[in-house]
């Protein structure tokens, strides 16, 4: 009597990796979910406008990308600035303030002059930018 060998059975295929695949995918939603917060309140963003006349009047304060700077093409320190702005609002409360920043100028230098300028009584401060050319 010859007897038969049973079929060889393939290995059963494992889930292993899929259950992985499945928590990692859960892991990095459950993270990438939390890093954009909704505000509790309705914001309304402020809006860039290109293609238009600037306001005229009013004074420009230019900053260098190695932090110098010059009100109304006159090169001065910072405290000499915000005392030329401070004399300017006093005759004239709605000047408006434009900032020329270089883009390289870092944020840390022009931050505070923006916020003194408006701790000085400034309603209108511009940021004058440029758009990228495609």
């Amino acid at each position: 009597m010859k007897l038969k060998r049973p079929p060889r059975r393939s290995a059963p295929e494992t889930i292993v990796a899929l259950i992985d695949v499945v928590f990692f995918l859960l892991v990095f939603f459950m993270l990438i979910g939390r890093l954009d917060a909704t505000s509790p309140f309705e914001l309304r963003p402020a809006r860039a406008v290109t293609g238009t006349d600037m306001p005229a009047g009013g004074v420009t304060l230019a900053i260098a990308a190695d932090g110098a700077l010059a009100l109304d093409g006159a090169e001065a320190d910072a405290a000499a600035v915000l005392d030329r702005i401070a004399a300017r609002l006093e005759t004239a409360p709605d000047t408006l303030v434009r900032v020329n920043a270089d883009r390289a100028a870092h944020l840390s230098e022009v931050l505070p002059l923006v916020a003194g300028i408006e701790a000085l009584g400034a309603r209108d401060v511009m940021l004058v930018v440029t758009p990228e050319r495609e």
